[in-house]
């Protein structure tokens, strides 16, 4: 009998290919390290004598679970690690993931053609069964190049623009009338939303539910202008608007991090929380919690988000059809920020 084939390993390719283990390793991976004529090289050796990734998790049967899903984040990589939004969706992706065996597999771009181009070379390279979109934005054009690709994928938005794939929505608006008019009761007239950027569908929503409810208060000062959630916006931001002639006595921000910068800049300067200025905070964390006096905000539960999420997709991959979910809606937990506009 003939020996046992056996399965071609990163030193097979190398030698084929005349290079190191390691620039093998980062041409399979993606990373930087080869050029890119070295990469293309090496891919299409590793091609020729059948190479996959080893492991349980990798299965080598074109119909086989790789046991690994993907999720792309496009925010700047030095203000991911301060968002308790993403914190705590991932550590619920997690959660449900770990009683399946499943990886998760994250990846920061810095631009939705970047992330698109990953989820290309994740398809490409079968380093996935799926993926989770999040941030739906306006005319996504991640939709269409996921459907391309028939990757099986879940949103976390919608539920208009998600072309074919199955999301996982909130009703943001409703909890956007409920500050507003929350804040009107108090007494305030002037409000302004700090509202995130205006290419994001949930951006959107938001701030057409501020105006609309605004309107229906009769706050004819009421606006909203965007940031980027960061903390560096959520400062320049607060500082220009409370250094205006017409200072608003109000702000409900799109995020916590936001939030709690602005709530430094009152104290930078002068301006009291609440007795001259109320703050509203979006997605309710530690950080709205630590901070003196702790912040109001809506409450949502984000790692349900995640566990919801994972689950549908886990759905997705299994070649069941999944439909359209809505979360639980985010409430606004009134806490020491908020207060009666002084007359």
């Amino acid at each position: 009998m003939g020996g046992l084939m056996r399965r071609p390993t990163i030193v097979d390719i190398a030698k084929a290919a005349g290079v190191s283990k390691g620039a093998v390793s980062y041409a399979l991976n993606g990373r930087p390290g080869v050029s890119k004529e070295t990469r293309e090289r090496i891919l299409e050796i590793a091609r020729e004598l059948g190479w996959a990734p080893s492991g349980p998790a990798r299965a080598l049967s074109p119909g086989g679970r790789i046991g690994a899903i993907g999720l792309v984040i496009d925010r700047p990589a030095h203000s991911l690690g301060l968002e308790p939004f993403f914190m705590q969706l991932i550590s619920g992706i997690e959660t449900e993931l770990a009683a399946s065996g499943v990886d998760l597999l994250l990846q920061v771009t810095e631009d939705t053609g970047a992330e698109i181009a990953v989820y290309r070379r994740w398809a490409a390279e079968r380093r996935v069964d799926g993926v989770v979109l999040v941030d739906l934005r306006v005319d996504d054009p991640r939709v269409e190049a996921v459907e391309e690709l028939s990757l099986p994928a879940v949103m976390l938005g919608g539920p208009e623009g998600v072309g074919s794939l199955p999301c996982l929505y909130t009703d943001d608006a409703a909890s956007v009338r409920e500050v507003v008019h929350y804040l009107a009761a108090l007494g305030h007239r002037n409000i302004v939303q700090v509202a995130g950027p205006e290419h994001f569908v949930h951006t959107r929503t938001r701030v057409e539910a501020f105006g609309e409810a605004a309107a229906q208060a009769g706050l004819d000062r009421a606006r909203s202008v965007h940031a980027d959630y960061t903390g560096e916006a959520g400062t320049r931001t607060t500082r220009r608007l409370l250094a205006a002639t017409d200072r608003p006595t109000a702000l409900v921000y799109d995020n916590d991090l936001m939030a709690v910068a602005g709530l430094g800049v009152a104290h930078e300067m002068g301006v009291d929380v609440p007795s001259q200025l109320s703050i509203v905070a979006w997605d309710d964390s530690v950080l709205c919690r630590l901070v003196r006096p702790s912040l109001t905000a809506i409450v949502r539960d984000v790692v349900s988000y995640g566990r919801q999420v994972a689950l549908m997709l886990g759905e997705a991959i299994a070649g069941g059809r999944v439909e359209d979910r809505e979360t639980a809606r985010g409430e606004l937990y009134p806490r020491a920020s908020t207060g009666p506009r002084a007359v």
